[in-house]
């Protein structure tokens, strides 16, 4: 999603009436503010896929702010309009119409026409009384040349004269000819701006982050340097349950990512900035979530074969118990790192997920390296 800015607005057409709540002109209008995120894949798919036929239906009786909630300013209105409505949270994309918003790539398609069939007949409809969004929005003057497109920014030197009241997110109008849905160039936030966004939980996720690589390079150290027979392992039934409890966290993280609801989060972190984003679905397609379920599924049945396999097939198990459970650890140690870097926002459950994986790795040191000790000497029969 790089070709989406981090500063965004969309209007068909330029309408001069723009800030205040005035009358609508002579013919109906609709307004909406969209907030969203550069790194949301529900986001791209609602910016680029859903509005634009809804722009091109409606022409300029429909107009749309789109507000980045990773900026200061956006961040600033985004919980305002999270306290306007009593929500402690919530994700993007986020659209406020009126004295309604929804959430999300399912629902914003899916009910937005009919929203805005509704106040067209009965009207037109103004901006959403959110505090501070008309002192946001300002008046740009258009110019005679080009329609003009404004655009919500931050820090940007404006094309026209703010209002005198603006708050924190000026307006800047982006010069077209062609309506439709806009797409200006943008800037792009520092690692440090991206980790400042959710600093409690990304603090966590350092934490976390830096204990699995730490954990990992012990384990590569205990590897080599042992024969897997000096580390007491009376836990192994720790695996299984280790496992099952990994199961129910990728479940629950797989079922967010294919129906898009809100995620329950805890008091730490944004699960839902996380999992909208594009980084929740491996290669744009596939749901991270059902990647986790299949590899604790894989990670369960190889403990079964190391367990209960007979000789060779128990050592082959463990061994894949081994490879699998560092695999899962090094993807673990790469999506955390994306959290509070990139993304700007932590995911609780995600770090559960990253716990388990690194608790996982750790128990299967010692069986996946005494395996590996007893097939290169061919001494299978110990196993």
């Amino acid at each position: 999603m790089n070709h989406i800015p981090f500063y965004i607005l969309s209007l068909p057409f330029w309408f001069s009436t723009i800030q205040g709540s005035g009358s609508l002109a002579d013919k109906a209008v609709v307004r909406a503010v969209l907030f969203y995120s550069p790194s949301c894949g529900h986001c791209e798919y609602v910016i680029t896929e859903a509005l634009p036929p809804l722009f091109e239906k409606y022409g300029d009786q429909l107009y749309m702010v789109g507000v980045d909630v990773t900026q200061p300013g956006g961040q600033a209105l985004f919980l305002t309009v999270l306290d306007y409505f009593s929500l402690e949270s919530a994700g993007v994309p986020f659209l406020v119409i009126g004295d309604t918003y929804l959430v999300g790539s399912v629902d914003i398609p899916e009910q937005l026409p009919g929203l805005i069939e509704q106040h067209l007949a009965g009207g037109g409809l103004d901006w959403p009384p959110i505090p501070g969004l008309v002192e946001a929005l300002g008046t740009p003057q258009p110019t005679a040349e080009h329609t003009a497109m404004p655009t919500l920014v931050e820090n940007t030197q404006a094309f026209a004269t703010p209002s005198p009241t603006a708050s924190p997110i000026s307006i800047s109008p982006t010069l077209t000819a062609t309506p439709g849905f806009i797409i200006p160039s943008g800037q792009t936030s520092s690692l440090g701006d991206n980790f400042a966004n959710d600093l409690q939980g990304n603090t966590l996720a350092v934490v976390v982050l830096l204990g699995m690589i730490l954990s990992i390079g012990g384990g590569m150290i205990y590897f080599w340097r042992t024969t897997g027979k000096d580390l007491a392992f009376p836990w192994k039934w720790m695996t299984p349950i280790m496992c099952v409890i990994g199961l129910g966290v990728a479940g629950y993280l797989a079922y967010v990512e294919m129906t898009q609801v809100e995620a329950v989060c805890g008091p730490v972190g944004d699960c839902n900035a996380v999992q909208q984003s594009e980084y929740a679905r491996l290669f744009g397609i596939f749901p991270i979530g059902i990647l986790g379920v299949v590899g604790y599924v894989l990670i369960l049945l190889a403990w079964a074969v190391g367990r209960y396999g007979s000789q060779r097939t128990a050592a082959y198990g463990s061994l894949a118990l081994l490879g699998m459970s560092v695999f899962g650890l090094l993807f673990s140690i790469y999506l955390t790192f994306l959290e509070p870097f990139v993304i700007g926002a932590t995911c609780a459950w995600c770090l559960t997920s990253a716990l388990i994986m690194t608790a996982l790795l750790l128990m299967s040191l010692s069986p996946g390296k005494l395996a590996f000790t007893l097939l290169r000497k061919g001494d299978i029969d110990e196993l």
